[in-house]
C-alpha cells in the first residue's frame, strides 16, 4: 500500500515521525546543528550575536482550509510566517522546529507533501527543520517554533520616534484580494489566489534595513494599519499613511471592481503577504526596495494610526478573537 491510499491510524506515530524525518533530513541544517531530529531536543551552536525566537500557530478552519490550497502550500505558508517574524527583528532564520496535531483519517500523503512545502520554505532562506511532535487532534493544528540570529542590534517595535519616515517592502493586500476571491468561491485572478496559498515574505529586507538604522520595524501579518498600530503603541508615537503611496496593482483592481470593494482596503486591511513596515529616521535611510509610505508624528490624544491625515472608517486587520 502505498502513501496515497494510507491514513495516519494505518501508519502510526512513529511510522509518519520516521517518513517525516526523512525528508527533513534531505535538507542540510547547517554545522550549526549538533544533533537535529530523532532525539529529546535539538542541539545548536550559537556563536555570536543576539538569538532570536519566535513562535506561531495554524488552526484548520481558521487560518487554512484544505479546500482552499495543497498541503504543500499550506506547509510553506506555515514556514514563512514565522520566517518572516525573524526577518522583522532584522535576524537570518536558522532553525526550525514543528509540532503537527491531526486527525486519524488524515492521509498520510497530506502530511507528507506538508512536510516538504516546509521544509523548502525553510530551505530558500537557508533554515533547517530540527525536531518537532506529532499527536492526534479533531483537525489539523500546526505549532512552529523558529529561532534566528542577528548579527547587528535587533529591530524592535518600540524605536520609531516622531519625525521618522515609515516604509514598505514586500507586496501588501495580494493575499487578502486572494482570500476575498476564495471566500466567494472563485479562483481567479490566480496570481492573487497563489498570494494567498503561498506568500512571498521579503526576508532579506529585514537584516538590510537592521544595517541601514531602521528605528523600528514589524511584519505584516494582520493588516497593514493593525500592524502600524503595534509600532504606534510600542514606540508611544503616531502613524500617518499616505495612500498616494501606493500603486494598485490591477489584479486587485479587477476584484474590487468584481465585488463592490474599494481595492484599497485590501491593501490597509490586508494580512499574511508578510510584508515588512519599517520606520527609519529620514528618507535618505531608507535602502533601495522600500517604499516611503507615511511618516511617525507625536502622539496628542494617545497612539493611533492615521490615513491621509484622518481616521480610517474601513477594516484596519485580523484579530484572533
Amino acid at each position: 500500500m502505498g502513501d496515497s491510499d494510507l491514513t495516519l491510524a494505518d501508519l502510526g506515530e512513529f511510522g509518519l515521525i520516521e517518513k517525516v524525518a526523512e525528508i527533513v533530513a534531505a535538507v542540510a541544517p547547517g554545522e550549526d546543528v549538533v544533533v537535529g531530529p530523532g532525539d529529546d531536543a535539538a542541539l545548536l551552536r550559537v556563536r555570536k550575536g543576539h538569538v532570536v525566537v519566535s513562535t506561531d500557530l495554524l488552526v484548520e478552519g481558521r487560518h487554512f482550509r484544505r479546500e482552499w490550497a495543497e498541503a504543500k502550500d499550506v506547509g510553506h505558508r506555515a514556514a514563512a510566517q514565522n520566517l518572516a517574524d525573524i526577518a522583522a527583528m532584522g535576524g537570518r532564520p536558522q532553525w526550525l522546529t514543528i509540532g503537527l496535531a491531526a486527525p486519524a483519517d488524515l492521509p498520510v500523503q497530506w502530511a507528507l507533501d506538508f512536510t516538504r512545502g516546509f521544509a523548502e520554505e525553510a530551505a530558500s532562506v537557508g533554515a533547517g527543520v530540527v525536531g518537532g511532535d506529532v499527536t492526534a487532534a479533531d483537525k489539523v493544528t500546526v505549532a512552529v517554533t523558529v529561532l534566528g540570529a542577528c548579527s547587528v542590534s535587533p529591530v524592535l517595535r518600540s524605536g520609531a520616534e516622531p519625525g521618522d519616515v515609515v516604509a514598505l517592502a514586500g507586496r501588501q493586500g495580494w493575499a487578502a484580494g486572494g482570500l476575498a476571491v476564495l471566500g466567494r468561491g472563485f479562483r481567479s485572478p490566480r496570481i492573487l489566489v497563489e498570494a494567498y496559498r503561498r506568500p512571498e515574505p521579503p526576508y532579506a529586507e529585514g537584516p538590510v534595513a537592521a544595517e541601514a538604522g531602521a528605528t523600528a520595524m514589524i511584519d505584516v501579518s494582520d493588516g497593514l494599519l493593525a500592524d502600524a498600530g503595534h509600532i504606534a503603541t510600542a514606540s508611544g508615537v503616531s502613524i500617518d499613511i499616505t495612500t498616494g503611496a501606493f500603486e494598485i496593482p490591477e489584479p486587485l483592481l479587477a476584484v474590487g471592481q468584481a465585488i463592490g470593494a474599494d481595492p484599497l482596503q485590501f491593501v490597509l486591511g490586508g494580512g499574511e503577504d508578510h510584508a515588512l513596515l519599517a520606520a527609519y529616521p529620514d528618507a535618505g535611510s531608507v535602502p533601495a526596495g522600500w517604499t516611503v509610505i507615511g511618516k511617525v508624528l507625536p502622539v496628542t490624544d494617545g497612539p493611533r494610526v492615521t490615513v491621509d491625515g484622518g481616521e480610517y472608517d474601513g477594516p484596519t486587520g485580523w484579530t484572533h478573537f
